[in-house]
């Protein structure tokens, strides 16, 4: 790609579905759905995660989020939040199909209430019987570049590596495995939880990641609207950084202007 084309043009696909904005939002932790909604629009973001055990989607007694994230606005990328075995995530997305004909969804398997770090062992399990059931399979995985490639040989769609615990928004702790990952990948990559402000987006972003995804950092911000603004302005600052192609690294300075001729 070079410089003469536009970011309206530089799109990403997942499971033939083609996005352009690359930022990912979830729908937890607000305020309220209004709120939410209007993270959403500030991000630019296209898909918004959620978490089917935490959301209401169909009792009308009470607010639901498909009143203010409309579905026919943002695709619903359904997840497994809090699930912590194979059978447990696959029933829980059998039962989103069912609810909303949802077939790209989001795996999660986690291992503890403490770190929320993924159970690979579980998460690889699950991911091949939701593959033999028709699931278009989006992962969180450690960032573990082995797991990472079996998963995708196992059919996953996308990889998304941690950045750092979930919630923690200690920002990306590895880049080099984030980066080994995005090498040897021929599925979409994005860096999904753990950041937590412009920067760390950045950061992801110009590792070669095809896109972010992030809740905490947005919805826990003093000002969550604003806060989407500037990862919406981060993620496509590292985007055209990556493209651009970033200065070699050197031990030892390189003037910028010339050292001969003097006067």
């Amino acid at each position: 790609m070079d410089g003469s084309v536009t970011l309206e043009d530089d799109s990403w696909t997942v499971a033939g579905r083609t996005f352009h904005s690359r930022l990912i939002i979830g729908t937890g932790k607000y305020k309220d759905y209004a709120v939410n909604a209007a993270a959403a629009e500030a991000a630019g973001a296209e898909i918004v995660t959620v978490a089917l055990r935490r959301v209401n989607l169909s009792d009308p007694s009470q607010s639901m989020l498909v009143d203010h994230v409309r579905p026919d606005r943002f695709t619903y990328l359904p997840n497994t939040a809090g699930c912590f075995t194979g059978e447990e995530a696959v029933r829980t997305l059998r039962l989103a199909r069912e609810a909303g004909g949802w077939n790209l969804v989001k795996l999660e398997v986690l291992s503890d209430t403490r770190t929320l770090y993924p159970d690979m062992e579980e998460t690889l399990r699950a991911l091949k019987m939701l593959v033999a059931e028709g699931f278009q399979v989006m992962v969180y995985c450690s960032d573990d570049p082995v797991y990472a490639r079996k998963l995708e040989d196992a059919g996953a769609v996308a990889i998304m590596p941690l950045g750092a615990l979930i919630g923690s928004g200690l920002g990306i702790q590895n880049r080099l495995n984030i980066h080994l990952i995005v090498d040897q990948a021929k599925v979409p990559v994005l860096v999904d939880a753990g950041v937590g402000t412009a920067s760390d987006a950045t950061v992801a972003m110009e590792l070669g990641c095809d896109g972010v995804l992030m809740n905490t950092a947005i919805a826990e911000a003093r000002d969550p609207i604003r806060m989407a603004r500037a990862m919406k302005h981060a993620v496509i600052a590292g985007r055209e950084a990556f493209l651009a192609g970033r200065m070699p690294r050197k031990m030892y300075a390189d003037p910028s202007s010339p050292l001969s001729g003097l006067i």
